[in-house]
């Protein structure tokens, strides 16, 4: 139980800071913060309703309340949202991360490690993205948003791959986790070629 507070209290201080500091540049910090809170409140409901109803669906739940809560939060403060999307993505993989570094060492997982690791890797991808998608020839518009939704592109294959092979990782859903996953992955493989196309 403590640890779990722990790693849950610095994931959440690293998810406001990463936030705060992805879009601390174009808009006031107040509004930055309420839409952190908006988040949290769309994940806290999110794992809520899997906690009472279905306890291994809660990666899906709680990405759906966080879908939810960036919604409201960019409704009423009016962020471009492919950006506040973004800052998210960027905020979020390494609260994920810890809670993969966790499980990992409590319970000797080494699915769970693999998943850390991966999510290491998508941090390191999305840094490199962020820096240089500017110079890609082919990235047309050079809209903000494409250093994101391509991690999170990566993030959902993964998981469609590494879910057959690695069912005991402590989000995966069970036998439907592969076509969920999969089927994300070609929802936001379709946004970012959209994305690419548009006029700068």
């Amino acid at each position: 139980m403590i640890i779990n507070i722990v790693i849950n209290f610095f994931g959440a201080f690293l998810f406001f800071y990463l936030f705060w500091k992805k879009l601390k540049e174009d808009y006031p910090s107040s509004s930055i913060f309420s839409i952190c809170f908006y988040l949290l409140f769309g994940i806290g409901l999110g794992y809520l309703i899997s906690l009472k109803f279905f306890p291994h669906w809660w990666f899906w739940s709680e990405f759906a309340g966080s879908l939810l809560g960036v919604t409201a939060g960019l409704l009423k403060y009016k962020f471009r949202p492919y950006e506040a999307i973004e800052a998210a993505i960027l905020a979020l993989l390494p609260w994920l991360g810890l809670v993969f570094f966790k499980d990992s060492i409590v319970r000797s997982s080494l699915s769970s490690f693999l998943a850390f690791f991966s999510v290491v890797c998508l941090l390191t991808l999305f840094a490199f993205l962020d820096s240089h998608y500017k110079y890609f020839a082919w990235y047309k518009s050079g809209k903000l948003g494409f250093s994101g939704l391509v991690t999170i592109f990566f993030f959902f294959l993964l998981r469609a791959g590494f879910a057959p092979f690695f069912p005991n990782v402590i989000s995966f859903s069970g036998k439907w986790e592969t076509a969920i996953s999969g089927t994300m992955a070609f929802i936001i493989f379709l946004i970012v070629y959209n994305l690419a196309r548009k006029s700068p």
